[in-house]
């Protein structure tokens, strides 16, 4: 396994299974350590927190230090599929189980056999799955849909969520017995306000992804740390990507914000006064200009500044943005030539 670790001024940068973390908090040093501590052993692991504040980095990271970390690593949201599919897609199924079903196919568990299997969003498992999950764990063989024949595994169990079980299992809702079979270990990972030396680090490591020469005052940095950041990183990503979509020039300042914050507000029903400002910075003088021109900056905005997916989402080519971007003053990182520099 390749030691992926960089350690620089502003914290440590580690790549697991593709995921990059950067760890400068204190509070994330304690947590990245308990993880390197829990990894070795063969305990589920529940890992809670936040939405955004970063779970599945912290259960790549379990797997990267284990010693299963050349076996296969298998995430699914169960949020992600309805019932009957997600029970398909963990346990699989044989030739005939259902309409449709003309081949056999291995579940998740299967796929991951001697490895991990992440399952995140667990609190969203309804009350027969719960069941089907109690019993994997408890090593008991299990049959695919429409199967004869049992199916063993040898897979460590890592979870997620963002609500809190406990509560669900007073409340009827989560099996009590399966809520400590999944906890033999609890990790929380804190939300970002109570990590603000993260915040510097985070938002630099975003900006820099969306061209070379973009940096950030420290004035920007300090606004940022005052923010409450509900969403989290998540959060804090898609403020200072749009920072640097709207800004004219490199150099993000904390005068550059107000309009990212705006917009996010906007995003959400609101009806903020950076989005009012930003609607007529250089905007051409008819209505219907002007509205067309907030058109691309959401599209593009939403698209983290992919001129063909924004293209796409608009329903106009791609040589028609481009010449849009020219007509609206929009040319600059991120927005002309190949889109090479955003994501």
């Amino acid at each position: 396994m390749v030691d992926s670790t960089r350690t620089h001024t502003e914290g440590v940068s580690s790549v697991f299974l593709g995921m990059e973390a950067i760890i400068a908090s204190e509070p994330m040093r304690a947590l990245m350590e308990m993880v390197e501590r829990v990894a070795r052993s063969t305990a589920t692991v529940l890992i809670t927190g936040e939405s955004g504040s970063g779970k599945e980095v912290v259960a790549r990271a379990i797997h990267h230090h284990s010693m299963r970390a050349h076996k296969p690593w298998v995430d699914l949201s169960c949020a992600a599929l309805p019932e009957h599919l997600l029970e398909s897609e963990l346990f699989g199924y044989d030739k005939g189980a259902f309409s449709g079903a003309d081949s056999p196919k291995p579940g998740l568990f299967e796929l991951a056999h001697q490895g991990t299997i992440f399952l995140d969003e667990i609190g969203e498992l309804d009350a027969r799955m719960q069941v089907k999950l109690l019993r994997v764990l408890d090593a008991v063989p299990y049959y695919r849909l429409g199967g004869v024949k049992k199916v063993s595994v040898d897979v460590r169990v890592v979870t997620a969520t963002n609500q809190d079980l406990e509560a669900a299992v007073a409340a009827g809702r989560f099996r009590n017995d399966l809520y400590h079979r999944l906890s033999q270990i609890t990790l929380r990972v804190p939300p970002l306000r109570d990590r603000p030396a993260d915040i510097g680090p985070l938002a630099r490591h975003f900006l820099a992804l969306q061209g070379p020469g973009f940096y950030l005052a420290d004035d920007a940095v300090a606004q940022l740390k005052r923010q409450p950041w509900p969403g989290n990183i998540r959060e804090l990503r898609n403020v200072v990507t749009k920072a640097a979509v709207l800004s004219q020039r490199d150099e993000i300042r904390a005068s550059d914000l107000p309009l990212a914050l705006a917009a996010k507000q906007e995003d959400e029903g609101g009806r903020g006064e950076g989005l009012h400002r930003l609607a007529h910075m250089h905007a051409p003088s008819s209505s219907l200009d002007g509205m067309e021109r907030r058109m691309i900056l959401d599209a593009l905005v939403a698209t983290g500044g992919h001129q063909q997916k924004a293209a796409a989402r608009l329903g106009i080519s791609r040589r028609t943005l481009s010449r849009k971007l020219k007509t609206y003053q929009l040319e600059r990182a991120g927005f002309s030539g190949q889109g090479a520099a955003v994501r």
